[in-house]
């Protein structure tokens, strides 16, 4: 039996700040392995400034590659429609039933959570692994934690981490723009997204 971290996400494009969130799980919930996960196409999120699937996982591999305890899963990306998470862990289960899943969220996904696609199924399937910013109302954060628990019976751990001020959408702009991101996200990812144009308008859903 493995324990397994799941970080989903559009990863568009994958930065620093998701690689040292994920390894804040890592150790603090003494995971086996962490498995980024592309998401395919979210329905909560807009897809009018994303780059295809394969271009975001094959940034999510170049970003993890060197990290043995990092994976990079394309269950997501490659599945049609509208991809949930509901779903991904029913997937997960009936591939690796001997093992344990934590999904990782941010706290402004726990607080999300009611408005997911089956909620309970989510919480049954998995335990929740929420950060805990310092930029965050802590007092906030733990009320949710009790309701999402009762409400749905979920498990969730609080993993405490320091504030990380970046974002893909703050990336995606700087590279528009021509400015220095050297030190936002990995080299391999950075060196990818120059050979293949990616992040200005004409290149947005290209393969």
């Amino acid at each position: 039996m493995k324990k397994i971290g799941i970080m989903g996400g559009t990863f568009n494009p994958i930065h620093n700040g998701h690689l040292a969130l994920a390894q804040a799980a890592y150790e603090f919930c003494d995971l086996d392995e962490v498995w980024f996960m592309p998401s395919g196409v979210s329905y909560l999120k807009s897809q009018d400034d994303m780059v295809s699937g394969l271009h975001r996982l094959k940034m999510t591999e170049l970003a993890v590659g060197d990290t043995v305890h990092f994976k990079c899963s394309d269950m997501e990306v490659c599945r049609e429609g509208y991809t949930y998470t509901a779903d991904t862990l029913r997937l997960l289960h009936e591939k690796y039933p001997e093992d344990m899943f934590y999904f990782i969220m941010g706290a402004d996904s726990l607080f999300g959570l009611p408005q997911w696609r089956e909620p309970e199924v989510i919480a049954s399937l998995c335990t929740l692994v929420t950060v805990v910013r310092d930029d965050v109302d802590a007092k906030e954060l733990m009320s949710q934690k009790v309701y999402i628990e009762k409400t749905f019976h979920a498990k969730v751990i609080t993993v405490p981490f320091q504030k990380v001020d970046i974002s893909s959408s703050i990336i995606r702009k700087k590279l528009s723009e021509g400015k220095f991101v050297d030190d936002l996200l990995p080299e391999k990812v950075l060196e990818y997204i120059k050979a293949h144009g990616l992040y200005k308008e004409d290149v947005y859903g290209r393969p």
